[in-house]
């Protein structure tokens, strides 16, 4: 009680702004208490309540104090703009978001938005503020308003302009040209933005009319619901859109606020003709609350806008990924014979490794050349239409997850047995990968190395250096640490390769290529059409392979910079490196106990690469396809089962 005295006795309504301010803030704090229980907040508040009733001249001070900050706040951007972003832009918002986090808000302003982040800075406020009696209410409006039918009035032309004002947001963002050329023109819905101001004039007319008739009002409320009805419509088509044609942030964005916005005309609507404005502007503020704890978290921001371009990522590679999945024998063979390829290749990105790595450059200049050799000898093996087993995983799971749809349908039948099948499937294809690069990559490092000897009279490393890969890639240390981590380079690659996809759809690349007089003049139109169907088969390919190539070769580089240097261990590399590094040793390499280690690590090293990549890629498409816990237990489960009962056809085709 000393507490709430002494905040009673400093509260001045001749203040300067801030300092009116500051006592709010502090009178809200009191009510918190320790934010442990909602029912001690409302206790105090009607303790507030008595010790005011209890004192004329303090009520006074109270009404005056109300009544300089009704006049001083402009209310409408807490009710008009709380919650959203400044400008329609994801980086903008980001930016906005974070500068909250890091600098500390002032109350000296008028802006109800900002000084309401300063009084109700808890997720517990809501809390006791929904808790708020009606009598409670009625007292507080008692205490507060000299003139309640005047601020009633006051509130309701309030409410009135933030819907005006929410309103035009929502018109100029739906006749934003990047949403509007996305919408379905052949549609009704099409021109629904465009009489939202009349809607709204209407509805104020008809409102604040001296005579107002009810019929009247609530069919102007109907037609405007019914108008926003359309413009959401409208906003759906624009989806439909980008699933087909590819999607960006800043659209996602875009979309989301004029949803949200539609969302809070219809809350301004509700209390506008709510039967008690002061209970509901009570409920009202308790919802600013919870928004406005929703709206501090960056990475809340981050997941929701980049949800709708993970699903498509996601798609993405699962359209690749299909091609990676064998179903018989045919194929089978085939997917060998294309890794066998891949491996051959790799005994080239071996020796492009070392001979980077033999001129003695920096470690900047050494990683970025040995990133363009991985990247080269990467991108011919996709023009060659070889396979590098490890780029598998993250293009196939999301081709896994997207059948996964399929399981819970009602009459999909042996849905959940066909895709144990498919996984069934996939690790027989990554197996015959994986075995294809190491069968083929080691007598391809050995054949180098032989014709180096042959010229130059000398194998390809030195025994210093072949002991020096065999500390690096022995059991015995950090090998299957890095493989994991390799596992997540790939991952990241794959994630590359789809957002690149996305960009070249949405900016439709392809056709610029087929049809841009620039092109078509020095191409000619078949060959400008020839390249367009080109780069758009091959685009995701191209972008993965460089960015698999450039993380490999610099990240070791970056990092040891810092002092923590993250190294990559992959499969059929690390097969290629032992094998140039055993054919230094000769014969004499199958006595040495530091050889055996790397070599009980090659397949560890493989399983970590598949396993990790799959694994996120695999998590990610889950979560594009909103696949539930319960569901991933039970595919588990059958699983579990078909490996307990039939272990051969993970292995090898029946």
């Amino acid at each position: 009680m000393n507490d709430l005295r002494a905040l009673l006795n400093a509260l001045d309504p001749d203040a300067d702004l801030a300092a009116r301010h500051v006592w709010l803030i502090r009178l809200f704090r009191w009510f918190r208490g320790d934010g442990s229980s909602p029912e001690a907040s409302v206790s105090r508040l009607q303790t507030f309540i008595a010790a005011v009733q209890a004192q004329p001249e303090l009520e006074a001070r109270l009404k005056a104090w109300w009544q300089k900050l009704v006049q001083t706040v402009d209310v409408t951007t807490l009710l008009a703009d709380f919650g959203f972003a400044p400008r329609t832009a994801f980086v903008s918002e980001l930016a906005e978001r974070l500068r909250r986090k890091m600098l500390p808000g002032t109350p000296e302003t008028i802006d109800a938005s900002e000084l309401f982040a300063l009084v109700a800075p808890s997720r517990f406020d809501a809390q006791w503020m929904g808790a708020i009696t009606e009598a409670q209410v009625d007292s507080l409006t008692a205490l507060l308003s000299a003139d309640p039918d005047a601020d009633a009035s006051r509130w309701q032309h309030d409410l009135m302009d933030a819907l005006s004002y929410c309103t035009s947001q929502i018109r100029a963002t739906g006749f934003a040209p990047e949403l509007r050329l996305r919408m379905d023109k052949t549609s009704e819905d099409a021109r629904a933005f465009h009489p939202l101001p009349a809607d709204v004039d209407e509805l104020r007319r008809v409102f604040f009319s001296p005579l107002r008739d009810d019929v009247q009002l609530q069919a102007a409320i109907n037609r405007f619901r019914a108008r926003l009805d359309n413009c959401r419509q409208a906003i759906n088509s624009v989806y439909t859109h980008l699933d087909e044609n590819g999607i960006s942030v800043g659209m996602v964005f875009l979309l989301r606020q004029l949803r949200e916005r539609i969302v809070r005309v219809r809350e301004l609507l509700d209390a506008l003709t709510a039967p008690k404005p002061a209970t509901a502007a009570i409920r009202l503020l308790a919802r600013r609350v919870i928004i406005g704890q929703d709206k501090k978290s960056v990475g809340a921001l981050i997941s929701a806008n980049f949800t709708l371009l993970s699903a498509k990522m996601a798609e993405r590679s699962a359209e690749t990924g299909e091609h990676y999945i064998t179903r018989d024998r045919s194929a089978y063979r085939e997917m060998l014979g294309k890794a066998m390829g891949g491996g051959a290749v790799t005994a080239l990105t071996t020796l492009l490794k070392f001979m980077v790595v033999g001129v003695g450059l920096s470690a900047f200049w050494s990683g970025f050349w040995a990133s363009v050799a991985y990247s080269a000898t990467f991108i011919l093996i996709q023009l060659l239409h070889f396979t590098l087993a490890t780029k598998q995983p993250a293009m196939t799971a999301p081709a896994m997850a997207a059948k996964l749809k399929d399981t819970n349908a009602p009459d999909t039948g042996n849905a959940l047995e066909d895709f144990v099948d498919e996984v069934t499937h996939l690790v027989r294809s990554q197996v015959a990968a994986v075995f294809g690069n190491v069968f083929m990559v080691v007598p391809a490092v050995l054949l180098v190395n032989t014709v180096i000897q042959l010229l130059l009279g000398h194998p390809m490393i030195s025994k210093p250096e072949a002991l020096h890969i065999f500390s690096t890639l022995t059991l015995l240390g950090p090998t299957l640490l890095w493989a994991g981590f390799t596992g997540v380079i790939l991952f990241a690659a794959s994630m590359v390769a789809g957002w690149t996809e996305n960009w070249f759809v949405l900016h439709r690349l392809d056709s610029a290529i087929r049809y841009n007089p620039r092109f078509t003049a020095i191409l000619g139109t078949e060959r400008a059409g020839r390249w367009s169907a080109f780069m758009r088969d091959n685009i995701s390919g191209f972008a993965s392979n460089i960015a698999l190539g450039f993380m490999l070769g610099l990240i070791p580089a970056f990092t040891g910079f810092f002092g923590l240097e993250l190294e990559a261990r992959h499969v059929t590399l690390s097969s290629g490196q032992l094998a140039a590094a055993g054919a230094s040793f000769g014969v004499q390499a199958f006595s040495l106990p530091a050889f055996w280690w790397c070599v009980a690590a090659i397949p560890l090293i493989g399983a970590l690469n598949l396993s990790v990549s799959f694994y996120l890629a695999f998590r990610l498409a889950l979560q594009a396809h909103n696949v539930g816990r319960v569901e991933r237990a039970r595919i588990s489960a059958a699983i579990w089962a078909r490996w307990r009962s039939h272990p051969r056809s993970f292995f090898v085709p029946g």
